[in-house]
């Protein structure tokens, strides 16, 4: 094996988080990677098809390959059944973003009443059992991911095969997410500083999982008791807009700055710079790239003792149990003043900028050949 690879990049989510991370990697690693893509739309198709599609791609690349990385939204054991049945053997890893057996469901997906729901977990668990070497964004993530499988097999009437967990804990290791923090730092000015009253950011996704309807009842208690605050909405809005947010909007007028995702990243990163405080409410971040970016811009984390944050933030009083404990250090922050003071810890975040972690990943991707030559 030579010191550089020839390495296999797929990617059927090809969009967002995803594709930040993948032209990340591709920037900043020594080996050479080559990317097969699909658009980021049709999510339960793609952890369907896009082994299938992605396969014959490479088959008919007619390349060879040191490692195949595929991430959890690939198919992997169909991938691999495919190209070995065209003569090709690659050692595979499969890099977890997240995980489909303890991603929270919307009410409002119909396959909960389908009776669908199991097939995407069941999905990532045979590519744990395909590849040969796994890669979790989190130390959370990956204890979340190896908890949930005894409770997730005992689903099934039988056959449940539990020996199996043990197999997929010993390829599995944390390698956190690679994120280009110092492309924001040329947005920091002083334009971009805190104003007479505090800013408010939300940067998720208005979908289900980030708790968004937690959120707006900590904003609305927040105005109940008289706060003086701005709030900026990021973040792209899907299909689960609620009465809620219209009420919040009356309640908070004009001082709702921004209300939807904005045009570019030079306007992103300038609210991350502008804002102040950041209430955070998920129910699912395996790793929370927003929140990350956030907090190294300064802003103080209000965060809920759970998933991946205490890995970010090391102090206690930045983390709730209760909503009610939310709007008490929220409050705390805004009549103290100390939402003026960026916050302390911030540039502990650089651990997770590719400058740090990009010969992490080569030396990763390497031993993930090793391993099994």
């Amino acid at each position: 094996m030579t010191d550089q690879l020839r390495i296999c990049l797929l990617e059927p989510w090809y969009g967002g988080s995803h594709r930040r991370w993948v032209d990340g990697l591709l920037e900043v690693s020594t080996h050479q990677i080559d990317l097969y893509t699909l658009p980021a739309r049709h999510w339960k198709w793609r952890m369907h098809g896009a082994a299938v599609t992605l396969a014959s791609q490479v088959v008919d690349s007619g390349n060879s390959y040191d490692l195949v990385l595929a991430n959890d939204m690939m198919d992997v054991a169909v991938f691999k059944s495919l190209i070995n049945s065209a003569g090709l053997d690659f050692p595979i890893a499969c890099y977890f973003h997240e995980n489909q057996l303890s991603y929270p469901v919307s009410p409002r997906d119909t396959d909960i009443s389908a009776s669908r729901d199991l097939h995407y977990g069941f999905i990532n668990y045979t590519s744990a059992l395909a590849a040969d070497t796994l890669f979790l964004n989190s130390q959370y993530h990956l204890d979340n991911f190896i908890h949930s499988l005894p409770k997730f097999l005992a689903s099934f009437p039988d056959f449940q095969n539990r020996e199996s967990i043990g197999n997929i804990l010993k390829k599995a290791e944390v390698l956190p997410l690679g994120m280009n923090l110092r492309e924001l730092d040329e947005f920091s000015c002083e334009e971009t500083t805190s104003g007479e009253r505090p800013l408010l950011l939300w940067n998720h996704r208005w979908e289900y999982d980030k708790g968004p309807e937690a959120f707006l009842s900590i904003v609305s208690e927040l105005c109940r008791q008289g706060l003086d605050f701005d709030i900026a909405l990021l973040g792209e809005r899907g299909s689960e807009e609620s009465a809620g947010l219209d009420a919040v909007r009356r309640q908070l007028g004009d001082r709702v700055l921004q209300d939807g995702p904005v045009d570019c990243f030079a306007d992103y990163a300038g609210w991350l710079w502008r804002a102040d405080i950041l209430p955070v409410t998920s129910i699912q971040d395996f790793f929370g790239g927003s929140v990350v970016e956030a907090i190294y811009c300064g802003c103080h984390p209000v965060l809920p003792n759970r998933l991946s944050y205490p890995e970010h933030v090391s102090d206690d009083w930045y983390f709730y149990e209760t909503e009610e404990e939310a709007v008490g250090k929220i409050a705390e922050l805004i009549r103290t003043g100390k939402w003026r003071d960026p916050f302390k810890a911030s540039q502990k975040m650089l651990r997770y900028d590719w400058s740090r972690l990009a010969a992490s990943y080569d030396k990763a991707f390497a031993n993930a050949v090793g391993s099994i030559e």
